[in-house]
């Protein structure tokens, strides 16, 4: 399982399972698979009365953001963010990624009915950047990387907001509330050492699974308890629980997510031409995280002091990480579904200018890439 842990392995996966599921979905087969995606097992439990496809990305997922809360707190506490002058280039960085292709999408799309999906190209993929990176970003400095990653880690915290705010609908509070002190046993219990490892383990996966099952009744994204209890987890215990779910989250869940979310039938995105929406999305993912990412960091750049700007990044490594940071991708397609449920055709137009736009972002990101990591190979 060691190749899975690799960043370059799973962003492989990722571009291989997407690809295949577009494949499929027009294909002689694709009417049968998208059906069975979205086919409602009845279960008894109605928590659990989930389609293959909701199963994947309102439960399999919420393990992709319990992985992606433990990064970030240990990037609060130890990492590139354990302090406030640490995290104010990415986070202004994170930001102006996040407002002006949600600008941008709104300049392109002004029917209101479908200026809802403004949030879509904000997100920035972890997994593809640092992929990317790994793969053609030999020679580069470490700040790089470590810049990225706090930028992508910021960023999907303020989707992760975003979903919370924008797209939870018939909110049910009781479950909601009784979600907290699950999630507080959770945080509680893996601080305790036990002389019985085994039944610690069991009782932690009820709880997480409980928690989990109460957050989706209220009527919240699923994946907010999987950041829930990523937060709460007890360092040395998040230590281990990444080590045992990561390469499972890489070969299973997130191809299973790309896979499920990018079966969509070209012909079925709309009559008469490609909608706003595709365009909105497809212009802002690449270009608007381009301009927002490399403005906000020349602005953190001008305000941070003079002494620190030397060991700051060159604007050259500041164009890898915008070029990279258009890769919307796995966010981004959760975002598209969430936006427009109930809409079959925009859900499509979205899904279709999120894999396009990903996939610009990603060729002129890594040819970006090449070039610095050349030239810094180079002069060093």
């Amino acid at each position: 399982m060691a190749i899975f842990r690799s960043e370059r392995a799973a962003g492989l996966m990722l571009a291989i399972a997407a690809a295949a599921g577009l494949a499929i979905a027009n294909s002689p087969v694709g009417s049968a698979a998208i059906a069975l995606r979205d086919t409602h097992a009845s279960t008894g439990v109605a928590v659990f009365d989930l389609s293959p496809g909701h199963a994947v990305a309102d439960g399999l997922l919420a393990l992709f953001f319990l992985l992606a809360a433990i990064e970030l707190r240990h990037e609060l506490t130890r990492g590139e963010l354990a302090s406030p002058r640490k995290a104010l280039a990415p986070a202004i960085a994170a930001t102006g990624g996040v407002v002006v292709p949600a600008l941008l999408f709104l300049a392109l799309v002004r029917d209101p009915a479908e200026s809802v999906g403004w949030p879509i190209p904000t997100a920035t993929d972890i997994a593809f950047a640092l992929g990317v990176l790994a793969l053609v970003g030999r020679g580069l400095p470490r700040r790089v990387r470590a810049f990225l990653l706090a930028l992508a880690v910021l960023d999907d915290l303020i989707a992760i907001a975003i979903i919370s705010a924008f797209f939870t609908r018939d909110l049910a509070p009781v479950p909601l509330l009784l979600a907290v002190p699950a999630i507080g046993a959770f945080g509680w219990l893996s601080t305790r050492t036990t002389p019985f490892p085994v039944v610690r383990t069991v009782l932690l996966v009820v709880l997480g699974i409980t928690a989990w099952a109460l957050v989706l009744t209220s009527g919240v994204h699923a994946t907010v308890a999987g950041v829930a209890l990523g937060l709460v987890l007890a360092p040395r215990t998040a230590v281990r629980v990444r080590h045992a779910l990561e390469p499972w989250v890489n070969a299973l869940v997130l191809p299973l997510f790309a896979l499920t979310a990018s079966m969509v039938a070209i012909p079925a995105v709309r009559e008469g031409g490609l909608s706003a929406v595709f365009w909105g999305v497809f212009v802002a993912l690449p270009v608007g995280k381009l301009l927002g990412i490399t403005a906000g960091a020349l602005l953190a750049a001008r305000l941070a002091p003079r002494a620190e700007r030397a060991s700051g990044l060159r604007p050259r490594e500041i164009l890898v990480v915008a070029t990279l940071g258009g890769v919307g991708f796995t966010i981004s397609l959760l975002m598209a579904e969430l936006a427009f449920r109930g809409d079959p055709e925009l859900v499509a137009a979205a899904t279709l200018a999120v894999l396009s736009g990903s996939l610009v972002a990603l060729v002129v990101g890594g040819v970006t890439t090449a070039l610095v990591a050349r030239r810094s190979r180079l002069s060093s």
